[in-house]
C-alpha cells in the first residue's frame, strides 16, 4: 500500500493541479463555452436570444435543475454538424490535457440533437473523431458514453439505442442524465437490460436532488457499476454500507451540486464525509461551462474549502482510475504516474 508523503498545506493546490487524473462525469454539452456558442451561432447562423458572450454568461444564474437544463438545451441549439461536435470536444479535451486529466469518459445526450433534426451520425462521428485525436495529440485518452433523457420515455431511449448501434464501436456505454425528480430509474428498466445483453457498460445519476432510494433502484434495477452523483445516499446508513462494501463508484461533482443548490456551499459538502466512510468517490466538473469550472478548479476550491489534505486527494485520483472502464494496464501505469507526482512534492524535498 502506498504511504502517502507528506504535503504541505501551501504546496497542496500544486499537487492537485499537476496529479494525473481521470474524468468519470462530464456533459460534454456542458463544456459549452459561450464564446464557443457565438462563434457555432455565426458560423451555423442560428440566432440567439441573447445580445453577446457577457449577457449569456450573466444567465448562469440557476436556481436548481431544472433552470439550468432550460438554458443549457438552448446553448446546445448551435450544435449542427459533424464538426460542430468536434471543435466542442476539442475545445473539452484541451482544457483537461492542461489540467492533467490523462483519462476522460465523456457523457453526450443524442437525444437533444437528434430531435432538431440532428442525425446521430453527425454527433456520435464528430465527438469520436475528437477523442482520437485527442489520444495522439494530447496525450489524453477519452472514450464516449450515450446517455438517455430521463424526461422523455423509454420508447424514445430504445428509438436512440438503435439508431446508434451502427455505431457501437464508437461508445463503450450508456448513462441516464436530464431532470431526476419525478423520474425514477425504474421507468428506464427495460433499456438498461437490453443494453447489458449487448454488453455496454451501464452508469446513471442517482441521488443528486432525488433520493436515497434513486440509488438502490440505480444499482438492483438498472444494473449499473457507478452512481453519477450520489451524495444523497448519507440519508441512508444500509445504503453507504453497501456501496463501501461492493466498491460501487460515485462520480460526485462539488461545484455542480453548489451550482444547484445541493448544498448552500462548497464548506458544507459532504465528500469529505463519503470518504471517511470508505466510498469510492471521485471529483468531476460535470457541466463545467455553466457551474464555474473545470476539474482542477472542482479540486482546488473543494480542497480548500473542506480542509482536505494530501491523503485523500490521493485517494480520490486513485479511485478515478479504478472506477474508470480503462484497462487494467492503463490503471496501473496512471497509478504509477500518480505516486511520482506525490513523491516530487513531498516536504522532505523542501
Amino acid at each position: 500500500m502506498f504511504k502517502v508523503p507528506p504535503v504541505s498545506v501551501a504546496r497542496l493546490p500544486a499537487l492537485l493541479r499537476k496529479m494525473p487524473k481521470a474524468e468519470l462525469h462530464i456533459h460534454i454539452e456542458g463544456s459549452l463555452e459561450p464564446e464557443l456558442i457565438f462563434a457555432l451561432a455565426r458560423r451555423n447562423g442560428v440566432s440567439l436570444p441573447y445580445a453577446d458572450v457577457e449577457s449569456l454568461r450573466r444567465a448562469y444564474a440557476f436556481t436548481n435543475l431544472q433552470s439550468f437544463l432550460d438554458i443549457y438545451y438552448a446553448g446546445a441549439s448551435v450544435l449542427l454538424h459533424e464538426q460542430d461536435f468536434y471543435d466542442m470536444a476539442w475545445a473539452y479535451l484541451e482544457r483537461a490535457a492542461a489540467d492533467h486529466v490523462v483519462h476522460a469518459e465523456l457523457f453526450f445526450d443524442p437525444q437533444t440533437h437528434t430531435a432538431r433534426g440532428v442525425p446521430i451520425e453527425s454527433v456520435i462521428n464528430g465527438l469520436h473523431r475528437a477523442c482520437v485525436d485527442a489520444a495522439s495529440k494530447l496525450g489524453v485518452d477519452a472514450s464516449l458514453i450515450l446517455c438517455f433523457l430521463r424526461h422523455l420515455s423509454e420508447e424514445s431511449a430504445f428509438e436512440t439505442l438503435e439508431q446508434a448501434l451502427p455505431l457501437r464501436d464508437k461508445f463503450i456505454g450508456v448513462g441516464l442524465d436530464s431532470s431526476e425528480l419525478g423520474h425514477p430509474p425504474e421507468k428506464f428498466a427495460r433499456v438498461f437490460a437490453r443494453c447489458g445483453e449487448l454488453g455496454l457498460h451501464r452508469v446513471a445519476h442517482a441521488g443528486e436532488e432525488g433520493p436515497a432510494a434513486y440509488i438502490w433502484s440505480a444499482l438492483d434495477v438498472l444494473g449499473v457499476e457507478r452512481i453519477d452523483h450520489g451524495v444523497q445516499a448519507v440519508q441512508d446508513a444500509a445504503l453507504m454500507q453497501r456501496l463501501a462494501s461492493d466498491r460501487i463508484p460515485l462520480t460526485v461533482c462539488p461545484f455542480s451540486n453548489v451550482k444547484l443548490r445541493v448544498f448552500p456551499d462548497l464548506q458544507s459538502h459532504n465528500l469529505g464525509r463519503l470518504l471517511e466512510a470508505g466510498l469510492m468517490a471521485t471529483v468531476n466538473s460535470d457541466d463545467p461551462a455553466y457551474f464555474g469550472g473545470y476539474l482542477n478548479d472542482n479540486f482546488v476550491q473543494t480542497f480548500a474549502a473542506t480542509g482536505l489534505l494530501a491523503p485523500q486527494a490521493y485517494t480520490l485520483a486513485r479511485n478515478s482510475f479504478e472506477a474508470s472502464f480503462a484497462g487494467e494496464v492503463q490503471r496501473h501505469r496512471w497509478e504509477h504516474q500518480l505516486k511520482e507526482v506525490f513523491e516530487s512534492f513531498s516536504e522532505h524535498d523542501y
